[in-house]
């Protein structure tokens, strides 16, 4: 039987994924049981203190928020395998679970730069390396595309005052910004207290900030006002990866090892990124019926009807906003809400294909990977927790 200790965050549906996928893993294996320790029992008795109920409880394995300077030597000294959950900085004596931060930036940004969006902003936690590189890749993307001079930053907050901050500041910042900005905070929890800060001051979403999240905590997302847009990650995978690095850890601890890495899957668009930066209302409107219609069958001709525009002017006038076509842009749109389906059932893949209006199932295979680098079933194999 393997006795793992989780100690983590509970309040935030990481915690409920990354377990999720841990007990998937365990499904058909030697049994698991978890104990859910919350981070205010090491603040109270301190890594020595999560030790020796450790060896009381008979736990075989650990996965926890350490702080910088815990001595997690200390589980391996007492014959217990000990993973880190990211929390301000990777470890380098003991595996990570961990993620692609600059990429996730970095999509982010590529994002915002297909709305159109020409200033950029980032919110997010003081010394802590997954807000931090999140940061990074997001200026190192819009610096390459021409736009580092106008990005700004705000990265005050303490990762210990999870649930306060100063409004004062925060609103001066953010009325500081240019408008609109596309603003990327380094979570979902970051990017709720922006549309909460927002509101109260007046600033309108997405009309004058856009605003992206990241981890796709459906509550928290769907709790902002208005509903926030989000960085997928699949988080529940990383669970099932980390539980099968324990079980070989805990049979063979003198094993090769590498960090489990959680990837960003893709952005949930929900209301607070529902617009281009443009102020052409003939576009605006184009693109709000696309959005509006796209599992139905959708023509330009269906398009042109919405607008007083002729069809070569809207197609001029599309390609100047978007950069894209509007076949293109409707195709990658519905590309991206099948991808993200996928990921959220088992349905058939040809069920799943004409929900959102991808009709020509012969070539989606093929069209499909020269997008996403693999076939749907490959895509989701890769992806789903198993």
């Amino acid at each position: 039987m393997i006795r793992l200790i989780l100690l983590t965050d509970f309040t935030e549906a990481f915690a409920h994924n990354l377990l999720r996928g841990i007990l998937e893993y365990s499904k058909g294996r030697e049994p698991w049981v978890v104990c859910r320790m919350p981070p205010s029992y090491k603040q109270r008795y301190g890594i020595v203190g999560v030790l020796k109920w450790a060896k009381k409880w008979g736990a075989n394995a650990i996965v926890a928020q350490f702080n910088d300077d815990d001595d997690v030597q200390l589980f391996a000294k007492n014959g217990i395998v000990a993973v880190a959950q990211d929390f301000k900085s990777r470890f380098d004596i003991i595996p990570n679970i961990t993620s692609e931060y600059k990429l996730t930036g970095q999509m982010a940004a590529d994002f915002f730069i297909r709305k159109g969006f020409k200033h950029f902003a980032f919110y997010g936690y003081k010394d802590v390396v997954w807000s931090e590189e999140r940061c990074e890749g997001f200026y190192d993307e819009i610096a390459r595309l021409g736009f580092g001079e106008n990005f700004y930053e705000y990265q005050r907050q303490r990762l210990e005052d999870l649930w306060f901050y100063e409004s004062t500041p925060l609103v001066d910042w953010l009325k500081s910004l240019p408008y609109p900005t596309a603003l990327l905070a380094c979570d979902d929890n970051q990017g709720n207290k922006i549309t909460e800060v927002c509101n109260f001051c007046g600033i309108k979403i997405p009309e004058e900030i856009s605003v992206l999240g990241v981890d796709n905590d459906e509550t928290i997302c769907n709790l902002s006002d208005p509903s926030l847009s989000s960085v997928n990650l699949n988080i529940g995978k990383g669970g099932y990866e980390a539980a099968r690095l324990i079980e070989n850890l805990i049979q063979n601890k003198n094993i090769t090892y590498e960090d489990v890495v959680i990837h960003p899957t893709g952005i949930v668009n929900r209301l607070s990124t529902n617009i281009y930066s443009t102020d052409d209302p003939y576009i605006l409107a184009a693109l709000k019926y696309i959005h509006q219609n796209l599992a139905t069958k959708m023509s330009v001709s269906d398009i042109v009807r919405q607008v007083p525009l002729s069809r070569r002017l809207l197609e001029v006038r599309f390609k100047q906003a978007t950069k894209e076509s509007v076949y293109q842009y409707i195709f990658n749109l519905r590309m991206e809400r099948f991808s993200q389906y996928l990921l959220e059932n088992n349905d058939p893949i040809s069920e799943i294909a004409m929900r959102v209006g991808l009709i020509d199932y012969k070539n989606l295979a093929r069209q499909f990977k020269i997008l996403k680098k693999y076939s749907p079933s490959e895509y989701r194999k890769r992806h789903m927790v198993k």
